[in-house]
């Protein structure tokens, strides 16, 4: 419409067209056209963008959402080796960088291909001749557009990597807050800090300089195209085999392509960042969980709750924790067990619930390989209490909740009673109503192992493992507790760890670990008359009063 517009106005004032009047009405029209085409594209351009950040949050919500949800099913040895921080950066992070590649840089990506073709198409039916050099910079433009995108998804990968070591520091500088201030470490993590940060900027300058010479040569390939079709053009005009009207018209598709050509080095930024953000994510989804429910798995269905450990052994790795470890715990035959640290305890506890799987050997609740059960099944069965806890940021009674989230008022104060947790609650203001902070920070290390212990009775669950979980009660709470975890022994088959020998002495047996392997077993009494290592253990915690149950 313009191009014919310039013809009409040149012959006009050449006194070749038709009366002026009617000139100015094609103009008017051409105007008006011109007019109401960009309304359109104003509407079409609204209607892009938000389509397009719908379609985005969309995809980042759902691709956050598995994300989530395959950290959930992944097994204990994948969080062993992965930092949080990183977990966190591309979880946050990368799935950013592919929101912001499917807001603009997928839209964009159609936008340029169809404005390139478009105006080839119509270029080439003025004049193929023209059309062909007016085109000239595009396969310079699509080389150079996949040279930089390789380029960048390189430097983005490890700012990627540098932003989760980051996160990292970060992440680990809050949740020990209390060392750091404690050895006056500060002037350390912020030196440690700020060389990653450092490095982040580094390789964002790096990107940033790549992109800037990489667009430079594709403008200047654009530009040099234009001067080639000014002088072509020039001289197709003045030979009479184009008009200036269809010269004007290149001019105008050239212009059209100028907005793709400067948003293609966005585009090719965005993607580069996504790919290198998405393959970071599809690391993590398409991990195959190492704890993972088999073909033929079933419900665990608990009867009599006879747990059963048959020649287990179990290492981390290539390091071994466990060595032919052989007893069977029932409800009326509690089991103990002692052991220096890292003599295979804490691994007996990783085990029945299947945060692992045994090396070899055989793990069976009433008979089931716990293999051949549904983890979720196993989850359900077993109650574990951990000797340091973690509680959420809510109220006392969400924590206890947490055990059973449709247990009812009565439920967690029964619950808090057994626990020996319910006095204290009820000094408080608010009291289950009282809000905790982080990790349960308003209470003491024993009042937090009294709240995990009532949230572990609230599942119910017919096998309770309690791993040291008295550790910072005091000695006469952990009587209480036991005497009233005792009356409910008819209901929990269950098994105690501890370093306080006196929470052991009423177990049927008891398991004296050392080095991954059972070097003693019998009941307090038998272990006494062996004279062995748990005989001095308790002659030394006798001496020191860490015996006593009174």
């Amino acid at each position: 419409m313009l191009g014919e517009g310039v013809d009409e106005a040149l012959l006009l004032a050449k006194g070749e067209s038709a009366s002026r009047s009617e000139i100015e009405a094609l103009l008017i029209n051409t105007a008006v056209l011109v007019i109401i085409v960009s309304a359109l594209r104003g509407a079409t351009g609204f209607g892009q963008m938000f389509l397009g950040e719908t379609l985005s949050q969309r995809v980042s919500n759902r691709l956050r959402m598995l994300y989530f949800d395959k950290l959930q099913q992944l097994s204990f040895s994948f969080h062993d080796r992965v930092h949080t921080g990183q977990l966190m950066s591309r979880g946050l992070s990368d799935i950013e960088g592919v929101r912001a590649f499917v807001q603009s840089g997928l839209v964009q990506i159609t936008r340029v291909l169809v404005v390139i073709v478009a105006a080839g198409i119509f270029m080439a039916q003025i004049d193929l001749q023209l059309a062909l050099l007016s085109l000239g910079f595009v396969p310079f433009m699509v080389y150079r557009s996949g040279k930089l995108r390789l380029q960048l998804r390189i430097t983005w990968h490890k700012i990627q990597d540098a932003l989760g070591e980051l996160t990292t520091t970060m992440q680990e500088n809050l949740a020990g807050v209390r060392v750091v201030r404690a050895f006056s470490a500060q002037k350390f993590e912020e030196a440690k800090f700020d060389a990653t940060a450092k490095e982040v900027v580094d390789l964002r300058l790096q990107a940033a300089t790549t992109q800037a010479r990489g667009g430079g040569a594709i403008s200047f390939a654009f530009l040099v195209a234009w001067a080639v079709v000014l002088w072509a053009g020039g001289e197709k005009v003045m030979s009479g085999a184009l008009t200036e009207g269809e010269l004007t018209q290149f001019f105008f598709y050239l212009a059209l392509l100028r907005f793709p050509v400067r948003m293609l080095i966005m585009v090719i930024n965005s993607t580069a960042r996504a790919s290198s953000a998405g393959g970071r994510i599809f690391e993590v989804l398409d991990i195959p969980s190492q704890i993972a429910d088999r073909d033929n798995s079933g419900p665990l269905k608990v009867t009599e709750g006879v747990l059963k450990f048959s020649n287990v052994s179990f290492s981390y790795g290539e390091v071994p924790a466990l060595t032919q470890i052989t007893f069977e715990a029932r409800k009326d035959h509690t089991i103990g067990i002692v052991g220096a640290p890292g003599s295979g305890k804490s691994s007996i506890t990783n085990l029945i619930p299947r945060f692992y799987d045994p090396t070899e050997g055989t793990i069976t609740i009433d008979g089931t390989d716990l293999r051949q059960a549904t983890v979720l099944s196993v989850r359900k069965a077993v109650g574990l209490v951990e000797q340091d806890p973690f509680l959420f940021d809510g109220t006392i009674g969400d924590n206890i909740r947490y055990g059973d989230i449709s247990a009812s008022d009565e439920k967690v104060v029964a619950a808090a009673k057994i626990a020996q947790i319910h006095e204290f609650i009820s000094t408080l203001p608010d009291g289950y109503s009282t809000e905790l902070g982080e990790r349960g920070i308003g209470l003491s290390g024993g009042q937090r192992q009294r709240v995990a212990i009532a949230r572990t009775l609230l599942t119910e669950s017919p096998i309770l493992i309690l791993d040291d979980s008295t550790s910072s009660v005091d000695a006469g709470t952990d009587a209480r507790i036991r005497k009233a975890l005792g009356e409910l022994s008819q209901s929990y088959t269950t098994i105690i760890i501890a370093h306080r020998l006196g929470s052991l002495k009423h177990a049927d047996e008891i398991l004296v670990l050392e080095d991954g392997h059972i070097a003693e077993r019998g009941s307090h009494e038998e272990l006494l008359l062996m004279d062995g290592h748990y005989s001095n253990l308790w002659r030394i915690q006798q001496g020191r009063g860490l015996g006593d149950d009174e």
